[in-house]
């Protein structure tokens, strides 16, 4: 099992925030959602990577990245998923801490200061944002509450964590941890396939109440019954390939 080196549990001061955002046909939300991250008080560069859009994301990013000094935008030549777009985020950002964020407006960037206090003053290596911790949340879809905690027990069952959301978005950490991560799913089962791999690493893992303004699919959430079944292959595939 691959641990990281102890030179990790030291507390940060004053870091460098890399936020990774994926983008696809967000252009309803995605300027809103630049302007509150950049409204929060932390040093941070932003990183927007589309992945591939169809309608008008693509102007509104470049404009973006006109206004903002701090903002860099990646554009891929055609749609390959949340987890690829990610991958090419975490290639390219220089931050000391990693956060990563949806491009609509379900999470809420003003609760980066809860996320990060477990890194900054050392306890963790990783914190996942829980929406089932007790934090306001707009009421939706029963039946994916009810397959969320599905993949999240079986998640836990072979990763040995007690996690209440694994498939959250907010998920933070250190930049060390992924030197040297085997990341390789496209799409939304980047999250069971991360979680796989911080749990055979033995990182320390800290998860904090969130906030949770959910979309239904009418409002443009993507996810969908296939990307759970693939979430489950990919529980079961992360548990034998380290």
């Amino acid at each position: 099992m691959v641990r990281l080196r102890s030179t990790m549990r030291e507390p940060l001061h004053d870091p460098l925030l890399s936020v990774v955002i994926p983008v696809y046909n967000e252009e309803l939300w995605v300027e809103e959602l630049v302007a509150r991250v950049s409204a929060q008080p932390w040093r941070m560069e932003i990183l927007l990577i589309d992945d591939g859009s169809t309608d008008g994301t693509r102007p509104i990013l470049q404009a973006l990245a006109d206004r903002y000094d701090n903002v860099r935008v990646e554009l891929k030549a055609r749609n390959e998923g949340k987890g690829a777009a990610l991958r090419t985020g975490f290639a390219l950002a220089r931050g000391d801490v990693i956060i990563i964020q949806d491009a609509d407006l379900e999470y809420d960037p003003r609760d980066y200061g809860r996320l990060l206090e477990a890194i900054l003053d050392g306890r963790a290596d990783v914190v996942y944002g829980s929406r089932f911790l007790g934090g306001p949340h707009r009421v939706l879809n029963f039946h994916h509450y009810v397959a969320n905690q599905g993949l999240t027990f079986l998640s836990n069952l072979l990763t040995n964590l007690n996690l209440t959301d694994m498939e959250t978005c907010y998920k933070v950490f250190r930049r060390e941890v992924l030197d040297g991560m085997k990341l390789t799913s496209n799409r939304f089962g980047f999250e069971p396939e991360f979680t796989a791999r911080v749990a055979q690493r033995g990182l320390r893992v800290y998860e904090v109440p969130i906030s949770y303004s959910g979309r239904d699919y009418d409002e443009g959430k993507k996810i969908t019954w296939k990307d759970g079944l693939s979430a489950l292959w990919i529980i079961l595939k992360s548990k034998y390939d380290a």
